[in-house]
């Protein structure tokens, strides 16, 4: 078989270590796609729609802390994957698409399915190139791995036409070297160590990062106990290690009132690999920057800068040492009560096993989880940094491919679980171990209160019906037993822990309905 230019392209993401690519492949892809089926470094894994590669793809980044590749079908199929790309780019993860493009001659003829995707990818991409040439591919998808494991972009889209693909090319190109990482700025560290010894809770101490570990969280709640400063994450963070003997962390609230209240009386904040917080709306007579005007901030490490060396300099300049945690689970719901936000929360955390993967989509009925979850056993905690909704099934399939050791847990609306119910067929096909809690009640009930808050007045029986998932309801067991996936309901916190138990205990995907 001849070497060409799909060859080039997938043995220059093997020789940078990119083993996993989440496909939903067409006609423009056959070269891509028996070029992934000649080299044995490259793991694939098909998704039935192009918003569970792009999600998986973010999941599998989060979890290895490497790229992981999509192979998605022209501009359409691009299109379908972008709610999810936007989410990786937000939470900057590295994810390479490959994108097939009809072959350059065939372009100027407009078939159906020509589409602009250099412009689509720009809007979800750092670094986006289509690839003229067999000759170029290798060395233009070394350069953009480069670019995605330097210190400022993480998401590349490389187009490739059909033509490029089947034409034969002996070129390999060199491997190129990534810029270095970024530093900390040492300057405001001891300016930061100025201003939290003196300032104590007129302070905000945030914390971000694409991965916020357990030593972090210990750092920062030493530097928190030395100086008396407010204490707070992100309200989202793409992947923090929690539970055990790792402190908990709280968050600046999700919601732009309290949000703004908890920062209310902040006149400095230090910001470690995080961002001032913003509300994720304008709100009428609200500000949405959430920190009081005129508060002070001191970034001390950029975005993508090592945070935990970041803070492991601004402990050393405080004296600040951290001490073992030692965690107060909350107590275990009244078995025979109904399933509230309350016992919801308390009952998976008394459930979650050791080193699960908590993907958390759960918005309405998710305000406890987080806090209540915080002293269960040690696991991870991964948010939705982007905003668009249906990322949390997809992610999981991207975790639980990327730790096939370790159980996946993903909490999520029923609401939001609709947008990528097909990433239930791909859990199915590759048996992993992943529970899906659906949190069933019935509407878009985060838009109801949203509508309020926003000026324009509560739902009235024209609105509501654009609100609600009732006539029909979901019947969420069928449509998971439909994908072959195991599926129970539980109206109690009795059935709930039992089929949580339950399913941690076996293999496979196993989908439970919770009616709230």
């Amino acid at each position: 078989m001849t070497r060409n230019g799909a060859d080039a392209l997938v043995e220059a993401l093997v020789a940078a270590g990119v083993d996993t690519c989440f496909a939903n492949p067409g006609t423009t892809e056959m070269h891509l796609l028996a070029a992934l089926g000649r080299h044995p470094g490259m793991h694939t894994h098909l998704c039935v729609f192009e918003g569970v590669a792009s999600g998986a793809a973010d999941g599998y980044a989060r979890m290895t802390g490497k790229p992981a590749a999509t192979l998605l079908h022209l501009g359409p199929g691009f299109a379908n994957a972008m709610a999810n790309l936007h989410n990786a780019k937000k939470a900057n993860s590295a994810v390479v698409n490959i994108v097939g493009e009809h072959a350059t001659y065939h372009l100027e003829l407009d078939a159906p399915l020509t589409a602009d995707i250099e412009g689509m990818a720009e809007t979800v991409s750092d670094v986006v190139a289509t690839l003229e040439s067999a000759d170029e591919v290798s060395a233009a998808t070394n350069h953009a791995l480069a670019e995605i494991a330097g210190p400022s972009a993480r998401v590349a889209t490389l187009v490739l036409p059909n033509d490029v693909a089947w034409s034969p090319t002996d070129v390999a190109g060199e491997p190129v070297a990534p810029a270095p990482a970024l530093e900390f700025d040492a300057q405001a560290v001891a300016r930061a160590a100025r201003t939290l010894s003196e300032g104590g809770s007129g302070v905000a101490l945030l914390l971000g990062a694409p991965f916020v570990t357990a030593r972090m969280a210990s750092l920062a709640d030493a530097i928190q106990k030395k100086t008396g400063c407010r204490l707070f994450a992100e309200s989202a963070v793409s992947r923090m290690e929690r539970g055990g003997d790792t402190p908990p962390l709280p968050r600046v609230p999700f919601h732009v009132d309290p949000a703004t209240e908890a920062l209310a009386e902040v006149w400095a904040a230090v910001l470690v690999g995080a961002r001032a917080p913003v509300a994720f709306f304008a709100y009428p007579g609200r500000r949405s920057e959430l920190l009081p005007k005129g508060c002070e901030t001191i970034a001390v490490s950029p975005l993508l800068a090592d945070a935990e060396k970041a803070l492991e300099a601004l402990a050393a300049a405080l004296e600040a040492k951290p001490e073992p945690h030692r965690p107060t689970l909350v107590a275990p719901a009244d078995r025979s009560a109904v399933i509230t936000p309350e016992t919801l929360a308390a009952t998976v955390a008394h459930a979650l096993p050791e080193q699960a993967i908590v993907v958390d989509e759960s918005i309405t009925n998710g305000g406890f989880l987080y806090a209540y979850c915080g002293d269960a056993g040690r696991h991870d905690w991964i948010n939705n940094r982007g905003g668009s909704i249906g990322y949390s099934t997809p992610v999981a399939v991207g975790a639980a491919v990327a730790c096939p050791d370790r159980r996946v847990l993903t909490i999520t609306g029923d609401g939001s679980a609709l947008y990528t119910l097909q990433s239930l067929w791909s859990m199915a096909r590759d048996q992993l171990d992943i529970t899906v809690l659906i949190l069933a009640n019935r509407s878009y009930k985060i838009l109801a209160n949203e509508m309020s808050k926003i000026g324009a007045g509560n739902p009235g029986e024209r609105e509501a019906p654009l609100l609600s998932l009732d006539h029909p309801e979901p019947q969420w067991t069928q449509l998971a037993q439909g994908f072959g996936v195991s599926a129970e309901r539980a109206t109690t916190v009795a059935e709930l822990d039992a089929a949580l138990r339950g399913a941690f205990s076996s293999s496979g995907p196993r989908l439970i309905e919770v009616v709230m």
